[in-house]
C-alpha cells in the first residue's frame, strides 16, 4: 500500500498504533526549505548561503528531501533581527556559536535592545502637507520639504503620500519658530546639516570615551549572559550623562559666546565678559601693560581707542565709533606683520594726536 504524501510544513503523523502504545506527544512542525523561506520571509538562496557560513544548522536528511525544523526557523529569525540592528554576519555568528556553547544570548539580545532604544523622551507625531505648508507660513515649498525628508526631520508614510512622520516634534517647533522669525528655510537646512557633522563628532568621542574606560571589558570576546546583562545595566545608567552635559557645557558656551558677540556688535570691549575679574586675577602685575595695550590697541573691522598719555587716565569720552576700513588693517598687517598691527595703528594715532597738540601750542605762543 502506497504511503500519503504530507503536505509541506505540515507535521508528519502516524497512521497506526498498537494496542498499549503512549499516545504521540506534540507534533514538531517540519519544512522543506522552500517553506521554511516562506515562514522566515528570507529567500531559499539566504538560507542556503547562512548554511555554507555556518549560520544555520544543516537540515535532516528524510529520503531524497531535506527537512527544517522549528530551531532553523527561531535562527533564521535571530539572524534577521541582528542584523537589523547593524551586526555583521561575521560578528553574528560569533555571537550564535558562543549561545550554542552554551554561554546564553538573552543577555545580548537585551544589550542590543537597551542600545536601540531611543536617546530621547519626544514622541513621534504626524503631520500633514497641508498642516506644515500652514506652519511655516502658507507657502507650498517643495525643495524646502524635499531638504527636510533628506534630513530625516519628516519622513513620509508610505501609504498617505499627503501626510508625513516627524520624529522630533522639538526640532520642527525651531524651525518653525526660526522661519517666523525671517530667517528662510534654506539657511535653517544649511544650519542643521552643518550643526549635525559636530554633534554626530561630539557623540562618536563620548562612544569612544567611555568604550575605553568602561566598556572595553565587554568587547575584545563574545560577552556571556552575565556579562551582557551588566553592560546593559551600564549602559542604562549612562544613558542620560551625555545629554546632561551637552546641555551644561552648551549653556555655558552660549553664555560666553552671546556676551562677546553682543559686546562686539555694541562697539564694547569683548574682554569685559563675565570671566574678567577671574582673567585679571590670574594675571600679575608684570602684565599690567600687556593687558592695557590689548585693550587700547583696535581689531579689525572694531573702533580704534587710543591710549591715554597720562598715569591715571580720564574717563573715557564718549564719542561715536570709528569703524576702521579694512584696507588699511590690511596694509599695517603687510608693513609691519600681524602681530604688530594693533601696536602700530595705536601708536599712530598717538604721534598724530600729539603732533596736533604741539601744533596747537605753536600757534597759541
Amino acid at each position: 500500500m502506497n504511503t500519503p504524501q504530507r503536505g509541506p510544513g505540515k507535521p508528519s503523523k502516524s497512521t497506526t498504533r498498537t494496542s498499549g502504545e503512549e499516545p504521540p506527544g506534540p507534533v514538531t512542525p517540519e519544512y522543506r526549505i522552500e517553506d521554511l523561506a516562506h515562514h522566515s520571509g528570507t529567500t531559499v538562496r539566504t538560507i542556503r548561503a547562512y548554511q555554507d557560513r555556518g549560520l544555520l544548522p544543516r537540515p535532516e536528511r528524510r529520503g531524497r528531501s531535506n527537512v527544517y525544523g522549528k530551531p532553523h526557523l527561531a535562527r533564521l529569525h535571530q539572524i534577521a533581527g541582528l542584523l537589523d540592528r547593524g551586526y555583521t554576519l561575521a560578528s553574528i555568528k560569533e555571537l550564535l556559536e558562543a549561545w550554542d556553547a552554551g554561554q546564553g544570548l538573552d543577555g545580548v539580545l537585551g544589550l542590543v535592545a537597551e542600545v536601540d532604544r531611543p536617546w530621547t523622551d519626544e514622541q513621534a507625531e504626524r503631520i500633514t502637507r497641508a498642516d506644515l505648508d500652514e506652519r511655516f507660513g502658507g507657502n507650498p515649498d517643495d525643495p524646502a520639504v524635499e531638504d527636510a525628508v533628506q534630513l530625516g526631520v519628516l519622513v513620509r508614510v508610505p501609504d498617505a503620500p499627503d501626510e508625513f512622520l516627524v520624529p522630533s516634534p522639538r526640532e520642527l517647533a525651531v524651525a518653525v519658530e526660526l522661519h517666523a522669525a525671517g530667517v528662510p528655510l534654506s539657511a535653517i537646512t544649511d544650519h542643521l546639516r552643518e550643526l549635525r557633522v559636530h554633534v554626530e563628532h561630539i557623540a562618536g568621542r563620548f562612544l569612544d570615551f567611555t568604550t575605553e574606560h568602561l566598556f572595553h571589558q565587554y568587547l575584545d570576546h563574545p560577552p556571556t549572559d552575565e556579562e551582557a546583562t551588566e553592560a546593559t545595566a551600564l549602559v542604562r545608567r549612562l544613558r542620560p550623562l551625555a545629554q546632561q552635559t551637552m546641555d551644561a557645557e552648551l549653556a555655558r558656551a552660549m553664555r560666553a559666546q552671546a556676551t562677546l558677540h553682543l559686546r562686539h556688535h555694541l562697539g564694547g570691549d569683548p574682554e569685559e565678559g563675565p570671566d574678567a575679574d577671574e582673567k585679571k586675577d590670574k594675571g600679575g602685575e608684570g602684565d599690567e601693560e600687556e593687558t592695557r595695550r590689548q585693550r587700547t590697541a583696535p581689531r579689525a573691522g572694531r573702533p580704534a581707542r587710543k591710549p591715554h598719555p597720562h598715569p591715571h587716565p580720564h574717563p573715557r569720552p564718549a564719542c561715536e565709533p570709528v569703524q576702521l576700513p579694512v584696507t588699511t588693517v590690511e596694509a599695517v598687517c603687510a608693513l609691519v606683520g600681524k602681530d604688530q598691527v594693533a601696536a602700530f595703528i595705536a601708536a599712530a594715532a598717538e604721534r598724530e594726536v600729539q603732533a596736533r597738540r604741539m601744533d596747537a601750542m605753536r600757534r597759541n605762543d
